[in-house]
């Protein structure tokens, strides 16, 4: 399977991130995918799905936040799908996971959407 799969589902891309660790080799070219998805693509509307990463360090989750900041820069919407519970804990004890409108599903992600 590819680190990174793409589908668009009710006019909504979700990026899904199909890594047990996300880390600074792989930010790199997430970070490119995302850009190409809000700067080129123009999509209004992005979900990153980053239920199957056990860990993602810091330069990836600043890939995430960059796309966030360049979303809402252009009147879009990004959302993430929470990763698996270890990594929650960590994440829960920042303000990053509540600034990237977290939710428990892609469901729940999608009807989220105004």
């Amino acid at each position: 399977m590819e680190d990174f799969t793409k589908r668009v589902e009710k006019g909504i891309v979700i990026e899904s991130v199909n890594l047990s660790r996300a880390t600074y080799n792989e930010a790199l070219k997430f970070k490119k995918i995302l850009n190409e998805d809000i700067n080129e693509k123009k999509f209004p509307k992005i979900i990153i799905d980053i239920s199957q990463c056990d860990f993602v360090d810091s330069t990836f989750m600043g890939a995430i936040i960059f796309a966030k900041r360049s979303m809402n820069g252009i009147g879009g919407e990004l959302k993430i799908i929470h990763p698996v519970d270890s990594f929650t804990a960590f994440l829960e004890r920042t303000p990053i996971l509540d600034a990237m409108e977290p939710h428990e599903s892609l469901e729940k992600a999608i009807q989220s959407f105004k």
